[in-house]
């Protein structure tokens, strides 16, 4: 295959040309993006079980899926292109993150968790064939729409999606391409602060836009002066293919299996000595009393490296804050007099409550921000075009025409060999919810116009939701679906079965909607056949049902769900919020905190609204001395706080202390750099450091993907050998 494409071979796709000599659509990608997407899928369902951290992992896919066909390229007859290594990690994608679209664990551990008379005779437990009837209603409503949604938000609008575009960038940076978003116009709705690759946490896979950088492909946080500095000398060295690529790929490899062996060695460790899980270094009595210990698990080092440090530090704060101040007061109190780690009678329990206040909090105004700008966009656009359509004496205005016109035009020259068909999309949408409405009748016996309901009512709020993450790298999926949970109590009253259920079907189409625009801004940055994608995310998602359906089974036949080694926190969050729509009613004494703490996250959200201003943050910065970026980057985040509440100490300090490591190494390691160029008497320059960090956040990328894949492949290979015993 020729290296550059003729005129004849490339075919308009919006501001971008797409080679029809580079292929679009492989089975070679798609096979290894299902292979990689179903390791991702079994560390995802061993993570989310434990602690309610789910990871799309899409630079990760990107870089693991080079590195096979870089080792192959001397067999290969055609080259591993750019658009293939999209549709691969666009199928990956699709695969990994079925245990939270699919409610694995959330909605089902949670239904588990039900007392008898809570469940009032409905289904609780699912068999093989329930879980995968269930994975494929809740499958397809949310990829239908996200494909309309399109055109829209990436093509008109611009707007960023950081996780697309980080990948986007990674991709260009690993293929020898120029960076693609040079040639990106932003409007001023798509700019913001550029956070990182995204992770799914929380309560029901809230994705914190996993924290890794504010640049394309830096995991760690960039020196401001040093990301700022020569803007124009960046630019240019962006374009070149080679900047970053100069780490040899044997070095790569050699890292990636190293982590990943060394974090399966710690798992292989851990089942056959328990009690490093749970190491006291604080003590014998924090440890006995109050639970703080710490699991020197390396997966969850890697967490919080991809997490990124702010993310990490926050965390660490609401752990702090529960299980160091609220705990310990609600059971000396008597307010919680059970266990400190029991959930109905122990402060945690107690404190879970504080969690879902901050939650619902950040995740409602949050929304509500988002949704005031579309209707005010909506507002804008309305008068725009009545004063475009007509002059004073209802003559059009020729050059006002002309501007629409040319608008209209830049966007239909996108190919329609390269699209999803309308009829597809509609159509789709139209049976996929015919779909759910059937299979969640036949399995929990909800009416199907409840269902109906429940589905014409995520639409909506996955456009809210969408729109969130492509300006903010974050998809408030939790408080979408509280929102429903809220909605259903009054639609449903008294059915605890019927709000849980609602809520997943919201926080399905919400994230698989999200996942697939990501996706969708990569493969515009790159070129990529928006209707491969389609494909590749099709393919994953049916084939992640049948194996996260057939894994969850293994996991609940071994391990108590929940127990133990599986605390499942987000069923419990979303069976709390079902019990409390409900009339159910709360622990002594919490409402206090939950109003209080509640109150102060309703303010920060609009804070960090604000601090995107540049003439409400310039005099902020001015009189805090501090940068903009660096104020937006260290802002309380708190779905990061109300995590550290409901996940016990040990998950918490090891992925600070993973952060905490990497962002000390690197600062080393650039301030090595800069003695070095010192020494030669010479200054080394902001482009130099830049590219210095970026060098280091591949690297970081890799081992903390090493070290999330190395533990969560071995533990479901020891559950295999468990199983089968």
């Amino acid at each position: 295959m020729a290296d550059h494409a003729s005129d004849n071979d490339l075919v308009q796709n919006g501001n971008h040309l797409v080679d029809v000599t580079q292929p679009q659509f492989t089975w070679r990608a798609v096979v290894v993006g299902l292979l990689f997407g179903t390791i991702l899928c079994f560390s995802n369902l061993w993570f989310g079980l434990q602690s309610g951290w789910i990871s799309m992992m899409s630079l990760q896919a990107s870089l693991v899926g080079f590195a096979v066909f870089k080792a192959l390229e001397r067999v290969l007859s055609v080259p591993f292109g750019p658009a293939e290594n999209v549709i691969l990690q666009t199928t990956a994608v699709a695969t990994a993150t079925m245990p939270l679209a699919g409610g694995f664990v959330g909605i089902l551990p949670a239904l588990k968790m039900l007392d008898s008379d809570e469940a009032n005779g409905a289904r609780t437990q699912l068999n093989f064939g329930q879980l995968c009837a269930w994975g494929m209603a809740l499958t397809f409503f949310g990829v239908f729409f996200a494909v309309p949604l399109r055109r829209q938000m990436v093509i008109k609008e611009k707007l960023r999606f950081p996780s697309g575009t980080a990948t986007a960038q990674m991709i260009s940076v690993l293929h020898k391409r120029p960076d693609p978003t040079l040639d990106e116009e932003p409007t001023a709705q798509s700019t913001g602060i550029q956070i990182n690759e995204c992770d799914r946490t929380g309560d029901g896979g809230v994705r914190l836009r996993r924290q890794e950088s504010n640049t394309a492909a830096d995991s760690i946080g960039t020196n401001d002066s040093a990301s700022s500095a020569e803007p124009e000398n960046i630019s240019a060295a962006s374009a070149k293919a080679d900047s970053v690529d100069d780490v040899q790929w044997a070095v790569k490899l050699v890292l990636l299996c190293v982590s990943f062996l060394m974090s399966g060695g710690y798992a292989l460790l851990a089942h056959f000595f328990p009690a490093i899980s749970a190491l006291p270094i604080f003590g014998s009595y924090l440890s006995e009393n109050w639970a703080w210990n710490l699991m020197p698990s390396l997966s969850y080092a890697g967490q919080g490296i991809i997490m990124g440090l702010p993310t990490c530090i926050w965390m660490l704060t609401g752990a702090v804050a529960g299980w160091g101040i609220l705990s310990p007061l609600a059971k000396t109190e008597g307010w919680a007099p059970g266990p400190v780690t029991d959930w109905k009678t122990g402060s945690r329990g107690w404190i879970l409550w504080v969690s879902l206040a901050v939650m619902i909090a950040e995740s409602m105004i949050s929304l509500g921000i988002v949704a005031f700008k579309e209707i005010y966009a909506l507002y804008y656009r309305l008068r725009h075009y009545r004063h475009i359509a007509t002059s004073a004496d209802g003559v059009p205005q020729p050059q006002d025409l002309d501007m629409h016109a040319a608008s209209n035009h830049e966007l239909d020259e996108v190919d329609r060999r390269f699209l999803v068909p309308n009829w597809v999309t509609w159509g789709g949408l139209v049976a996929s919810t015919c779909i759910c409405m059937g299979i969640v009748k036949a399995l929990f016996d909800i009416p199907v116009y409840d269902t109906l309901v429940a589905v014409a009512l995520a639409l909506p709020l996955a456009v809210l939701g969408v729109r969130a993450l492509g300006e903010t790298d974050l998809n408030p999926v939790s408080g979408i679906g509280k929102v429903s949970q809220v909605v259903f109590a009054g639609v449903m009253p008294g059915n605890l079965v019927g709000n849980l259920i609602a809520g997943g079907i919201a926080e399905a189409g919400a994230q698989q909607a999200g996942d697939l625009m990501q996706d969708l801004k990569t493969g515009h940055l790159l070129s990529a056949s928006p209707r491969a994608q389609f494909a590749g995310q099709m393919i994953g998602s049916v084939f992640s049902v049948f194996i996260t359906a057939g894994a969850y089974l293994l996991y609940s036949k071994v391990y108590d769900i929940p127990g133990p080694q599986f605390p499942v926190p987000t069923a419990q969050v979303w069976l709390d919020m079902a019990r409390l729509v409900n009339g159910h009613p709360l622990p002594p004494h919490v409402w206090p905190f939950i109003i209080g703490f509640a109150l102060l996250f309703v303010v920060l959200p609009i804070g960090a609204a604000l601090m995107n201003s540049a003439a409400f943050a310039e005099p902020v910065c001015r009189r805090l001395a501090i940068k903009q970026t660096t104020l937006q980057r260290w802002w309380p985040s708190g779905i990061a706080f109300a995590m550290g509440i409901y996940n016990a100490p040990n998950f918490t300090l090891m992925r600070a202390i993973g952060a905490i490591f990497v962002s000390i190494v690197s600062e080393l390691l650039v301030a090595r750099s800069k003695r070095i160029q010192r020494a030669s008497g010479t200054e080394i320059s902001g482009l130099q450091e830049t590219l210095i960090r970026r060098r280091l956040g591949i690297l970081a990328i890799i081992m903390a993907s090493g070290f999330v894949l190395g533990e969560g492949t071995f533990s479901f290979f020891i559950l295999l050998s468990q199983a089968f015993a």
